[in-house]
C-alpha cells in the first residue's frame, strides 16, 4: 500500500485544461497534493471531458491516490459579443450602446452586441453595468427596444466576450440554461463526484439540478456557486438545498463590491460549516502563477486567510488549466496551507468550534459529535470511521480539530467523495467483517502499514451494528493499536 500523506487538512482543487493534458503532469499534480480536479463544462465536448477524466483516473491510480471529480456547469452567458478589431478603447464620458440585435462580430467603440438577450428588459436608467471584471463601468441612460444606451463612467480597453454584471445584482437570467440541462446527463455519464451549478439565485435552482442529475442516473453531490448578489439574500435556503457551496469571488465581488467580499467569504464559509455542508473558496487565488513560478505575498495571504476561515478546499483555475507552472502552483498552495494550519486552533489550545444547537438527525450524527468531543479531550492519534456513504466523517470534519479522520470504505465513489472533506482521508477497506477481533486487527494492520499509527497509539473507531448498511453508524470504541 502507498503511505497516505496527512499533514495538510485543507484540500486543493485543480482545474483541468491544456496545461494538464499529459499523464505525467497529472501524476506530478497528484504527488504535489491535488485532491480534486475540476472539469469546466464551459469549454469542450463530451469526448474531451471523457478523455481528461480517464487520464485523471489512470494517473491517480498510478501514484496511489484517490482523486475526486468536480463537474462545473457553464451557467448563463452574461457577456458582450465581439469587436471588428478584437478590442476597442472606451473613453470616460463617451456614449456606448449594448445592442442585443447587433451582429455578434460587428462591435465598435460605439456599440457592441450582447449574448444575454434579456438585458434590455432588466435595465433601467441609472443602473450601473460592470464589464471585464469591473474594470469598465457604464451608467445606463435609457433603453430603446433592443438597445441599452449608456455613458462610460470608467473607461479603458474592452476586448471580445468579456463578462457583464449589474451592480447589486438583479439580472433575470435563470441558473440553468438549455446547455446546462444537456450537460447534466453528460455529467451523470462521466460519473462526476460533485456537480457545480453556476449563478443559482434560490434553493429551487439547486433542487431542479439535483432532480435532473438523479433522473439521468447521476449520484454526484450538488455544489452551489455563490456568485450573485441574489444568492447572498437567499444564502440559507441555497446552502440547505446543496451538499456543498463554492465562494466564487469573481462575479460575486463585482456585484456586491470588493469592499464587502472578505466579510461575505467568512459568512458563507461559516454558514456552510454550521449546516454541515462542504465549502470551496475559489477565484484568482494564485493568479500570478499563470505566468510566474512563485505567488505574490498578497496571494499567499489570500489562501492562508481562507484556510484560517475553515474552508474545506481552495481552488486553482487558470493557474492549473492554462498556466505555465501548474505543478508549482499546487506545490505553493500546499505549502501555504500547511503554514497557515500551524497557527489554527488545535486540540492543544483547548479552543473548539461550536455547531448550531439542535436535535441530531440520526444516530450517526450523534456518534460523530460524541467522537469529536472525546477525541479533542484525549490523547487520540487518529479517528477511523467505517463508512458506506461518507456521512459520518463529513459530520466529524465540521468540528475543528487537528486529529486526522480516516474514512475506511469499500466503495470507490465514497473514497472519491471524501477527498473534498477537510481533514478526512480515504482508505480502501471491506467493512463487512462480522468478527470484532478480526475487524480491529485488520484496522490496526492497515494503520501501521500505511504509517498512520504505531503500536501503542490510541484511536477511536466508529461503526454500525449492521456492517455495510448506509447511515447505520451507532457505536464508537476507544482502542489501543496492537502490533
Amino acid at each position: 500500500m502507498t503511505p497516505i500523506r496527512t499533514p495538510r487538512r485543507t484540500k486543493i482543487v485543480t482545474t483541468l485544461g491544456p496545461a494538464t493534458d499529459d499523464s505525467r503532469v497529472l501524476q506530478d499534480l497528484f504527488r504535489a497534493g491535488a485532491d480534486v480536479v475540476r472539469v469546466n463544462f464551459s469549454h469542450g465536448r463530451f469526448e474531451d471531458h471523457a478523455r481528461r477524466i480517464a487520464l485523471v483516473r489512470d494517473a491517480a491510480l498510478s501514484v496511489g491516490r484517490y482523486v475526486g471529480i468536480l463537474g462545473d456547469l457553464a451557467g448563463p452567458k452574461i457577456r458582450i459579443e465581439r469587436f471588428v478589431k478584437g478590442a476597442v478603447q472606451l473613453e470616460e464620458g463617451a456614449d456606448f450602446t449594448l445592442d442585443v440585435s447587433l451582429d455578434p462580430a460587428a462591435g465598435t467603440d460605439q456599440v457592441v452586441g450582447c449574448a444575454y438577450k434579456a438585458l434590455p428588459n432588466d435595465m433601467h436608467a441609472g443602473d450601473v453595468l460592470l464589464l471585464n471584471d469591473g474594470l469598465i463601468v457604464l451608467e445606463v441612460q435609457h433603453v430603446d427596444g433592443p438597445r441599452v444606451l449608456t455613458r462610460v463612467v470608467t473607461g479603458g480597453e474592452l476586448s471580445n466576450n468579456k463578462g457583464l454584471n449589474r451592480r447589486g445584482g438583479g439580472l433575470s437570467a435563470g441558473a440553468l440554461t438549455d446547455k446546462d440541462r444537456a450537460d447534466i446527463p453528460i455529467a451523470a455519464k462521466l460519473d462526476v463526484d460533485y456537480l457545480a451549478v453556476s449563478f443559482p439565485k434560490s434553493g429551487e435552482d439547486m433542487l431542479e439540478a439535483r432532480q435532473l442529475l438523479r433522473e439521468a442516473g447521476g449520484t454526484g453531490r450538488l455544489m452551489a456557486k455563490i456568485e450573485r448578489a441574489e444568492a447572498i439574500r437567499h444564502l440559507d435556503e441555497i446552502v440547505e438545498a446543496s451538499d456543498a457551496v463554492m465562494v466564487a469571488r469573481g462575479d460575486l465581488g463585482i456585484e456586491v463590491g470588493y469592499a464587502e467580499l472578505t466579510g461575505l467569504q467568512k459568512r458563507i464559509i461559516q454558514s456552510a460549516r454550521q449546516k454541515f455542508k462542504i465549502v470551496v473558496t475559489a477565484t484568482q487565488m494564485m493568479e500570478s502563477m499563470i505566468h510566474n513560478p512563485v505567488p505574490t505575498r498578497a496571494e499567499v495571504s489570500d489562501v492562508a486567510n481562507a484556510v484560517l476561515d475553515d474552508t474545506d478546499a481552495v481552488m486553482l483555475s487558470a493557474e492549473s488549466a492554462v498556466g505555465k507552472y501548474p505543478v508549482k502552483a499546487v506545490e505553493a498552495m500546499a505549502q501555504v496551507i500547511e503554514g497557515a494550519e500551524k497557527y489554527q486552533f488545535t486540540q492543544a489550545t483547548g479552543s473548539r468550534q461550536r455547531v448550531e444547537p439542535r436535535e441530531f438527525r440520526g444516530s450517526d450524527e450523534a456518534i460523530a459529535m460524541a467522537v469529536m468531543y472525546t477525541a479533542n479531550h484525549m490523547d487520540v492519534k487518529a479517528i477511523v470511521a467505517l463508512t458506506e456513504s461518507g456521512s459520518t466523517p463529513l459530520w466529524m470534519s465540521r468540528i475543528r480539530s487537528d486529529i486526522p479522520i480516516y474514512a475506511f470504505t469499500r466503495h470507490e465513489a465514497t473514497r472519491r467523495r471524501v477527498t473534498l472533506y477537510r481533514g478526512v482521508y480515504p482508505v480502501s477497506f471491506d467493512v463487512t467483517h462480522t468478527d470484532a477481533e478480526i475487524l480491529y486487527a485488520s484496522i490496526f494492520s492497515i494503520l501501521v502499514e500505511l504509517r498512520l499509527c504505531a503500536a501503542g497509539d490510541q484511536i477511536i473507531v466508529t461503526k454500525g451494528e449492521l456492517s455495510g448498511v448506509s447511515g447505520g453508524t451507532n457505536s464508537m470504541k476507544i482502542l489501543e493499536v496492537r502490533p
